[in-house]
């Protein structure tokens, strides 16, 4: 667990990404494509930068350059992600460029002591040397093979990420904000508790922090590991945008099939609902509604929320827009449902 600990300056300094960061999207693709995670959402993204790489070498050399910096799991080097809000991907590459060569021994470092490194890692930074120059090339033609196919989504997910947290804050202020981040954090006062894979502190300090949304951020939030960077949360957006799928008549049975159909329209019709409420509306038992709830949470389309002994269940935007698709199966019943 990361424990974020706060100051009363720190809560004036919460700061929102507007847009995606291209840096910390590509360490980020570069995980998601060599794990099965999130079949819905990546899988044919997954499948097309494959056959791309089968048939671009530049691409694949890129890539591996890439790949041998930032594994699925463990240590990935700051450097590679330096917080950069304007100028996009070129100013953030100049960024990488300008790393001084001590940061870049202790964080290849520190890297070297958890998996083997090639021998061109240790001459990064030294006078003469162009292997930066090198890996911020790699960067470039990777973010081209790994992003641009999703950039659009990636923009529009973020976008609407941005717009759901800030309706939050103008409606209740930072601690809402706070607040809104469960399931992924949990505000305990002054303590952000952040779901992690290894157990820190971090202490913001009067610093503030960045919140990053991230549409190839996955399942749990995660951070830059010197705590004496400025402070940044990147964090799983709350819905991703699935591909085109053209719903009519009972499109929406053959995508998800009819009981699990039911279940997202009926979470959707009545507002947040508690498991057995779904059960009782669908007419399916109790675990089969708590089954049918997590599968459509793990793909994006519900979020839960625990409420005292309650846990209740909401559609994302992403469930919303696949409903929106087969709008006339809503109208049947007399309801529709947008965000």
């Amino acid at each position: 667990m990361l424990r974020i600990h706060f100051t009363t300056q720190d809560l004036q300094n919460i700061r929102i990404a507007r847009r995606p960061d291209p840096l910390w999207e590509l360490v980020c693709a570069t995980c998601r494509l060599v794990t099965h995670q999130g079949p819905l959402e990546f899988g044919s993204w997954r499948r097309s930068v494959r056959e791309r790489i089968a048939t671009d070498p530049v691409a694949g050399r890129a890539l591996h350059t890439l790949q041998t910096l930032v594994p699925p799991v463990g240590y990935i080097p700051d450097f590679l992600t330096p917080t950069v809000l304007e100028g996009g991907l070129p100013a953030a590459l100049e960024e990488i460029q300008a790393t001084p060569p001590g940061r870049l021994r202790q964080e290849l470092g520190r890297l070297a002591a958890a998996r083997p490194l090639p021998g061109w890692t240790t001459a990064l930074g030294r006078p003469g040397d162009r292997g930066l120059r090198s890996l911020a090339k790699a960067l470039e033609v990777s973010a081209t093979t790994l992003l641009e196919p999703r950039w659009a989504h990636a923009r529009r997910a973020i976008r609407d990420e941005v717009d759901l947290r800030s309706r939050v804050l103008l409606d209740g202020g930072v601690l809402a904000l706070l607040e809104s981040l469960r399931p992924l954090a949990r505000w305990r006062a002054p303590v952000l508790e952040v779901e992690y894979p290894t157990h820190r502190d971090l202490h913001l300090e009067g610093r503030g922090l960045l919140l990053l949304p991230s549409y190839f951020c996955w399942r749990r939030p995660t951070a830059l590991a010197d705590p004496a960077l400025g402070p940044v949360l990147v964090y799983p957006v709350t819905a991703r945008p699935l591909d085109s799928i053209p719903l009519n008549d009972n499109g929406l049975d053959r995508l998800l099939g009819r009981t699990r159909a039911s279940v997202l329209i009926e979470v959707a019709r009545g507002g947040p609902r508690t498991t057995s409420e779904v059960a009782t509306a669908v007419g399916i038992a109790l675990p089969s509604a708590s089954y049918q709830l997590a599968v459509l949470r793990d793909g994006g389309l519900v979020a839960s929320r625990r409420e005292g002994q309650y846990v209740r269940h909401s559609v994302t935007l992403m469930g919303h827009r696949l409903l929106d698709g087969d709008e006339g199966r809503l109208q049947q019943t007399g309801q529709t449902n947008r965000p």
